[in-house]
């Protein structure tokens, strides 16, 4: 029996998720791996975007911003569960994306980007600045998120390491099943082909301005969850989260690993979170490696580092 690529692409995530776990020689690896799931969740949003719509934003970061906030002040303010309060996220976000991108999704190429990257700056300087709500730059608490205490006591005890590595696991597990079945859907190959040609797209009849706006908002939609993610992972959350670099590293993992595929862009998303940790005894030139990293795969791997070796491997095999 043949598989499809969706079903093979879900086997090789859940057996990653799954098996990776016996490798690990401390609980600190368990938090890394949930690190890199979160950022993998909120990289699928960027291969709707640009992947399959051939959209650029630079201010996704401000929609994970909102995910994070909501998950600590829902709570408080307005008395909600921490998971009611992902949903909230999601739903401002989805909101704040459908309002923000009618207008900026009328431009093109970079003019894109800079107007998405003044939408993600604005949300980063709400919360530095509104001391009163958010504590500003010096961040402010979450509330846990309960869940853990709750299979404690169904029986099944985890560390929080363990626990945070499993639920987003599954969450990531959920977005790319999400993903892959748009992908081969009326609306996927109507995003394809506006990525492939906007006049074309429109000649056989695709609403491109609907779609345009209709993939924001989904990607917005996963940058906020991933976002709330992080803040009830880490049990504290500063404006950072919302800043241009958390946007720029958002873009650079889907680029790095191949922006238009699932697996690709989890893996790009995997490098990027694993370098920091390896190259600590070179912190000091950090930077410097990661983007000699990104030039060598942009000049010589143009879609991506996945996508690119599993041709060369094709071809040998050939």
């Amino acid at each position: 029996m043949k598989l499809t690529p969706k079903t093979a692409t879900l086997l090789v995530l859940a057996a990653l998720i799954a098996l990776t776990p016996l490798f690990f020689p401390s609980g600190y690896y368990y938090r890394v791996g949930a690190l890199i799931f979160v950022n993998g969740l909120s990289v699928l949003g960027i291969v709707i975007l640009t992947g399959y719509a051939g959209q650029v934003s630079l201010g996704h970061a401000g929609f994970a911003g909102i995910g994070a906030y909501a998950c600590a002040l829902a709570p408080v303010h307005l008395g909600l569960h921490p998971a009611l309060a992902i949903v909230l996220g999601a739903v401002i976000s989805a909101i704040m994306a459908w309002l923000v991108g009618r207008p900026i999704l009328r431009l093109k190429g970079y003019y894109l980007g800079v107007a998405s990257l003044g939408f993600g700056i604005l949300v980063s300087m709400v919360l530095s600045n509104e001391r009163w709500l958010t504590k500003g730059p010096d961040g402010i608490e979450v509330p846990d998120l309960g869940l853990r205490d709750l299979l404690k006591d169904m029986g099944l005890k985890l560390a929080n390491g363990e626990f945070w590595y499993f639920f987003s696991g599954i969450c990531l597990l959920i977005g790319a099943w999400l993903v892959l079945n748009l992908y081969n859907s009326p609306t996927g190959r109507a995003l394809r082909a506006l990525h492939g040609s906007e006049i074309a797209a429109r000649t056989v009849g695709v609403d491109v301005a609907k779609l345009k706006l209709q993939a924001f908002v989904i990607s917005a939609v996963y940058a906020s969850v991933a976002g709330s993610l992080l803040a009830l992972m880490n049990k504290f959350v500063t404006p950072d989260v919302a800043g241009f670099m958390h946007s720029i590293e958002m873009v650079t993992m889907a680029v790095l690993g191949g922006a238009g595929s699932v697996l690709g862009a989890i893996f790009g998303a995997g490098i990027l979170t694993l370098l920091p940790q390896v190259l600590t005894v070179f912190a000091e030139y950090e930077q410097l490696m990661l983007g000699a990293v990104m030039m060598l795969v942009m000049i010589f791997m143009r879609d991506g580092l996945l996508p690119s070796v599993l041709r060369k491997i094709r071809g040998r095999g050939e």
